[in-house]
């Protein structure tokens, strides 16, 4: 029986390939990119059958450039997956944090970790492609002086060392993940959240009535992000999470929402994982 392909943003120690082998198990083929566009094509071609992407984290907020590309390429959400971040100051063996003049890692955890390096000045800061990336070339060039942040799992894979530990800014650090998958399935279980697009037309208040509407048909709106309808100047299309108890209240209001104010994506119904 061939193995499950699982798109990744990252290498083997990144926070995305933690989630593939905690959600698919590890009899899995993992494809890794450096970047979530080649990701979300990799599923729209059928190079994978599914990816692992980073949507939000608590502490940063939503990662605006993967709901383009989840719309884009025409993918659908199948689950969601959230991982409580820790994130590892780690260099060679050997050093001290006094020896360190330069970490490097992803921007995102860069920004979590911002009040760790308010207490080392001296420390400049490098944006990278990836946290599990990082922690790898240092060991491969044996790079003094250069640390990265990371995950232990990471700093066990490459034979990193730990010189301060958890030091992201709020302890309680999560990171939203979505699989994601080329065709829309109906989940064998009873789903509680949906992930939609919603195009308003330019009419007064369009966004208050919205709002308004699913407020008063009992559904909590989870998230909600904007981004301007390039082809249609004034109009602005969102992307929104809506947690519900009852399919059938959701499914009414998809078509209210249809018939009142334009068009309406639905990226994927789902289980809510959130604890």
């Amino acid at each position: 029986m061939s193995k499950l392909k699982i798109a990744i943003q990252g290498v083997p120690g990144s926070f995305h390939h933690q989630v593939a082998l905690r959600n698919f198990g590890e009899n899995i083929d993992i494809i890794s990119f450096t970047t979530f566009e080649p990701v979300a094509k990799a599923v729209a071609t059928e190079e994978a059958t599914f990816a692992v992407m980073a949507i939000e984290n608590s502490i940063a907020g939503a990662i605006l450039p993967n709901y383009d590309l989840i719309d884009r390429y025409g993918l659908s959400i199948r689950d969601e997956y959230y991982l409580p971040i820790g994130h590892q100051f780690m260099a060679l063996p050997g050093q001290t944090i006094q020896d360190i003049t330069e970490v490097r890692s992803h921007p995102m955890a860069l920004l979590q970790c911002k009040a760790f390096f308010a207490q080392h000045p001296h420390i400049k800061l490098k944006e990278d492609t990836d946290t599990a990336s990082v922690a790898r070339d240092i060991a491969e060039q044996t790079l003094p002086g250069v640390a990265a942040i990371a995950s232990s799992i990471a700093a066990e894979i490459y034979g990193m060392e730990i010189l301060a530990p958890d030091i992201q800014t709020v302890k309680s650090n999560f990171t939203r993940f979505i699989i994601l998958q080329k065709e829309a399935v109906v989940a064998p279980y009873s789903v509680d959240k949906a992930s939609i697009k919603v195009t308003i037309q330019n009419q007064p208040g369009g966004l208050a009535k919205l709002l308004t509407l699913i407020s008063e048909k009992g559904m909590d709106l989870s998230k909600i992000q904007s981004i301007p309808v390039i082809e249609k100047p004034w109009e602005y299309a969102f992307f929104i999470d809506l947690v519900f108890t009852d399919h059938s209240v959701f499914s009414n209001t998809i078509e209210e929402i249809r018939g009142s104010f334009g068009e309406v994506k639905i990226f994927g119904e789902y289980l809510s994982r959130k604890q």
